[in-house]
């Protein structure tokens, strides 16, 4: 009988498990580049695993024997760090901070370490992307100097291993994982070999010391981790930094966490000593002085924070056929909407005029909870009316004038009480002219012998 002929070698995608019979340097289905690898060919052999008992102190037990205190919570020093991992670093977790590029994921780390240092706990901080000189510059600019907080720069896996061995650290911060290569592994660092295998060292060495990690990561031009999707796997808490280059405002918010909610957002200020804790950003998103026609104030939802934010609006007559329509920090397809809604269930015309909404303070709002304050900020432009500041809005407005109820829509409420706005209009006016009607009836004269105009 005739012998098979052994199929030849098949090559595999790591990220995806897509086959080719040739190599290829990018994967035909992910369009990922260098995770196409040889996949040894099967011989039919199949090996038996023997049974391991495990080593004493890792037997398994109840669930109900085991309790919370076995892993208590270590306050990062950062507060609002603390708030998006559910209140505090727990031991042994791993965690990825990514964020674009100069958004401030080194000096936040370094705020966190120094924090950490001052508590009495001692801090490894393994730079592959800056010298020790460099840091130590950045440190004495933002106060960060410590006995109890280590640097090291280096690019190797073994050698970071090393020192974690000599320093014995309580809390280790590796920036970045694309700048760290092991010997283990082929190709240069950054390749998704080489952030497999470093990730999975430095994870192996969290679990087995109940050593809290701190990874950086960078993003791709998505926002997106770069690097194998599997890192994100690996880890215990993805952490996004993110903010706007042109303001100081920055946000960090969980996008997996396996000890607390996703839903919590930190907020911080870039300023030139560091950076800063906002516990309280509510004066960073409202004006100042007397009020202005042409502006509402919204209650917006980041996470499980609500925050009040300013929608300003402008309008000014034009003869062009196709007026403008310039929006700034708010979803524009929403604000043409609105003005589409002004003019046909509440008889305010904006076909003729040029309409500028904008956000004070640069924050982004694109969530439908604004539709109300913008329609009532357009509508005060229009009249040169002005809407007093214990004023709020908050609702979606529809198609056919109604305003529906938002997300939260309790908490937003009693945030704006907190911060004094005595009045929230919101899906209790029923429809639009109703909730203009009722910004009339808060509304005070701008003199004493002034009638008040229709809204």
């Amino acid at each position: 009988m005739a012998s098979r002929k052994p199929s030849a070698p098949a090559y595999v995608c790591t990220e995806c498990g897509w086959t080719t019979a040739k190599w290829v340097g990018r994967c035909g289905e992910c369009q990922q580049w260098g995770t196409v690898t040889e996949q040894a060919a099967q011989t039919g052999i199949v090996r038996r695993i023997e049974a391991t008992t495990p080593s004493a102190g890792r037997q398994a037990r109840p669930i109900t024997s085991l309790t919370s205190q076995d892993s208590p919570r270590r306050s990062s020093g950062v507060a609002e760090f603390d708030r998006v991992l559910g209140g505090g670093i727990v031991p042994g977790a791993a965690i990825l901070l990514s964020g674009e590029p100069g958004v401030g994921k080194s000096t936040l780390l370094l705020e966190v370490a120094a924090a950490a240092a001052r508590s009495g706990r001692r801090v490894l901080y393994a730079s592959g992307e800056e010298s020790t000189a460099q840091v130590r510059l950045r440190a004495e600019r933002t106060g960060a100097l410590h006995d109890e907080l280590y640097l090291a720069a280096e690019t190797d896996l073994g050698t970071i291993l090393g020192h974690i061995d000599e320093v014995s650290p309580e809390l280790v911060i590796v920036d970045s994982v694309q700048t760290v290569a092991s010997a283990l592994s082929d190709g240069a660092a950054g390749q998704p070999a080489q952030v497999r295998e470093v990730a999975s060292a430095l994870i192996r060495v969290a679990k087995d010391r109940d050593l809290p990690i701190v990874i950086v990561g960078h993003v791709t031009k998505d926002g997106s981790v770069a690097g194998p999707r599997v890192l994100e796997h690996l880890v215990d808490v993805v952490c996004h930094f993110e903010g706007d280059r042109q303001t100081s405002l920055r946000f960090i918010r969980a996008l997996k966490n396996r000890f607390g909610p996703t839903d919590e957002v930190g907020c911080f200020e870039m300023t030139g000593s560091g950076i800063a804790e906002v516990p309280d950003p509510s004066s960073l998103f409202l004006s100042r002085g007397r009020p202005v026609p042409g502006t509402c104030v919204a209650i917006a939802l980041e996470g499980r924070r609500a925050m009040p934010v300013e929608v300003q609006a402008l309008t000014i007559p034009t003869q062009a056929p196709n007026p403008r329509r310039v929006v700034n920090g708010l979803d524009s397809s929403r604000v043409a909407m609105v003005l589409a809604v002004l003019e046909r269930r509440a008889g305010i015309k904006t076909s003729d005029k040029d309409v500028y909404v904008s956000t004070v303070g640069g924050v982004r709002f694109v969530e439908p909870a604004a539709d109300l304050a913008i329609a009532i900020a357009v509508a005060g432009s229009l009249m040169d009316n002005a809407v007093p500041r214990t004023l709020a809005a908050v609702g979606e407005l529809s198609l056919a004038g109604e305003v529906r109820p938002v997300t939260q829509a309790a908490q937003r409420r009693s945030e704006a009480a907190r911060l004094g706005y005595a009045h929230v209009i919101d899906d209790r006016s029923a429809t639009l002219r109703g909730a203009l009607g009722d910004v009339k009836a808060h509304r005070a004269p701008r003199r004493l012998d002034d009638e008040v105009p229709a809204f």
